[in-house]
């Protein structure tokens, strides 16, 4: 049989422990609302950057232009492809 002095604490209470959880689950939310949309700015701010730089082709001078540049923007394409079937589930990203 086990006995029970007056120092041991009582057990929290199911509802006690549940609004902890709750209050827990709420920050982490919020913390992870604030790095996501953290991140989406510098991801909006690349977006500005790249659209302005392909405005201006990139730099390339079309009199001048040779395989270098071709190869670095076909890369750079390949990279934002990859990202944009990350996104929409297309290619070895679907479901």
């Amino acid at each position: 049989m086990v006995r029970y002095t007056q120092s041991t604490p009582p057990c929290p209470t199911t509802e006690t422990t549940m609004t902890d959880r709750e209050a827990r689950a709420a920050r982490n939310q919020e913390r992870s609302l604030a790095a996501f949309l953290a991140k989406k700015a510098e991801f909006d701010a690349l977006l500005v950057e790249l659209t302005q730089a392909s405005e201006d082709h990139f730099g390339a001078d079309r009199e001048t232009v040779l395989w270098g540049e071709a190869a670095w923007l076909s890369d750079a394409a390949a990279k934002l492809k990859d990202i944009a079937d990350q996104h929409f589930r297309r290619g070895e990203y679907a479901c």
